[in-house]
């Protein structure tokens, strides 16, 4: 069910009823309920649009809004010139493309933005319909403070698609990087920021072909983020990049160059 803030604007009520079309979901007026009462009437979850972001209560007791989570600190890193860890791994230089197959939060593609720039592209896959709208929304109004990176949030396109799918319909070799960051089988108790993200989670990210796709369609690489104990490296036969004191590693699959004979 969509709802608004308690004391909506004339504003947020047209968004909350667009919205309502546009996903096929009931809307419901506020009448100054409680979130809490108004979930008793929600089939599933409930989203409530309000002036400056979107939340999103789920039947399960957790709540979900868009925020930069680690973007803002990594962000302050690569201005600063220091290495990060998920741009070594990619390879990701200005002006390339880069498919994030599993966007969540957007934290990855926020960073890779960053990287290639404005000559360079960046789209975001998440099947959850829901948090698609919620990250777009997030990504084009969220207000950072940091122009480099408010511009690169809102240079990333956000799609809501199954990832699988999607890399069919993409001709050989035409991304630079594409990117998984599939939910751990085991959850990093550090990741607070992400737990709501969890029950929410599609975890068909990385289905049968889903890879062999992803190399077809690669020109540079395929990167895969996991949890260091995953037996996920091995079983799609990533080179991992392993590092001492990080609880998840980078996999990585370089996609040899065409030479001339």
């Amino acid at each position: 069910m969509i709802t608004t803030s308690y004391r909506p604007s004339d504003h947020t009520i047209k968004i909350a009823k667009m919205l309502s079309e546009e996903l096929g979901i009931q809307y419901c007026d506020r009448n100054k309920q409680t979130v809490e009462n108004m979930l008793k009437s929600a089939e599933r979850d409930l989203l409530v649009i309000g002036k400056e972001r979107f939340e999103l209560y789920t039947k399960q007791g957790g709540k979900f809004f868009f925020h930069p989570n680690t973007a803002m600190f990594r962000a302050k890193l690569f201005m600063r010139g220091e290495q990060e860890p998920m741009l070594r791994a990619a390879g990701l230089t200005a002006g390339d493309s880069f498919l994030d197959c599993t966007l969540g939060l957007a934290s990855d593609a926020i960073i890779a933005s960053m990287a290639v720039g404005e000559t360079g592209s960046v789209i975001g896959l998440e099947k959850n319909k829901l948090v698609s709208v919620l990250v777009n929304t997030g990504l084009h109004s969220w207000e950072t403070g940091i122009e480099q990176l408010q511009a690169a949030m809102r240079r990333i396109q956000v799609n809501h698609a199954d990832c699988f799918d999607y890399l069919k319909r993409l001709p050989d070799k035409s991304v630079d990087v594409i990117y998984f960051d599939p939910m751990f089988h085991e959850p990093v108790e550090s990741s607070d920021g992400i737990a709501p993200l969890r029950e929410l989670a599609e975890d068909s990210a990385l289905a049968d072909g889903c890879i062999k796709e992803a190399v077809r369609a690669a020109r540079k690489s395929v990167v895969l983020k996991d949890h260091w104990k995953s037996p996920r490296f091995n079983q799609f036969g990533f080179n991992v990049l392993k590092r001492k004191t990080a609880l998840f590693h980078y996999g990585v699959i370089q996609i040899a160059s065409e030479t001339s004979p």
